[in-house]
């Protein structure tokens, strides 16, 4: 059972070499390791290079971080792919033999995790915690999304349903995860433990401006599936985001 781990760089001189190193430690060593970098002009790409275990590194420019994750996965040649940004980490070296193990049954078709949102310069410090819980193909109605870092498929389910759509500037993860679980009803497998940590930051969250945009981006998500939400389904999904932290932080 090969496992593809995909992680994008471009400028990640600060960030990589925990990502590196979270992949490198880890148990299960069936691992395709692929740095797609967009042209960086930090030591990124000398910080990659350290690091044996990995296959192969592609760099070049790209249109976006979801044109270079369909990347990572065109290059890809793993039975599943996982994709690791370049300020994630693994929070423990068993993760992806767990996750390998649940593969090992041909029924399952995806697996997600919990994830922590931790401060940027101090990874041990927890700021949000996000618990998936089992997965209802209702849920999605109410707000629900599994963490995108602990998300993997089997890559034939790319082939079948289709890549990143890069129209989506900040949401093409929701969308595709949509298209996967609830349009396509490929059925999901709960790893219950917090297997990736996540430097606070991302694209979709930086501004309120930027959520608005991605709010935006959300409802078109539906609509691109032919899919239809309840009226309040795409304000809920900031709503419980703001409960997760809340419920952490009291």
């Amino acid at each position: 059972m090969k496992l593809s781990i995909i992680t994008i760089t471009y400028n990640s001189e600060k960030t990589l070499a925990d990502t590196m190193s979270s992949v490198a430690m880890q148990t299960w060593k069936d691992i395709e390791h692929i740095i797609v970098d967009g042209l960086s002009t930090d030591r990124t790409l000398d910080i990659a290079n350290e690091f044996p275990h990995v296959a192969l590194i592609h760099s070049e420019k790209d249109n976006g971080i979801y044109d270079a994750m369909n990347k990572g996965i065109a290059l890809s040649s793993g039975d599943v792919v996982g994709i690791l940004n370049s300020d994630d980490i693994y929070t423990h070296p068993n993760v992806l033999e767990k996750v390998a193990e649940l593969f090992e049954n041909p029924a399952v078709q995806a697996v997600y995790a919990d994830l922590h949102y931790v401060a940027s310069d101090n990874t041990s410090k927890v700021i949000r915690h996000w618990q998936s819980g089992q997965y209802r193909i209702r849920r999605f109605f109410f707000g629900w999304m599994p963490p995108h870092p602990t998300f993997f498929v089997r890559r034939e389910l790319y082939e079948r349903f289709g890549i990143f759509n890069t129209t989506f500037r900040s949401s093409a993860d929701y969308e595709l995860m949509l298209r996967f679980l609830l349009k396509h009803k490929v059925p999901a497998t709960y790893l219950p433990e917090v297997i990736v940590k996540m430097r606070t930051g991302g694209a979709s969250n930086a501004s309120v401006k930027n959520r608005w945009k991605a709010n935006r981006e959300d409802k078109m998500a539906w609509k691109v599936n032919g899919l239809k939400p309840y009226f309040f389904t795409i304000f809920l999904k900031p709503v419980s985001k703001l409960r997760q932290y809340l419920q952490f932080q009291g």
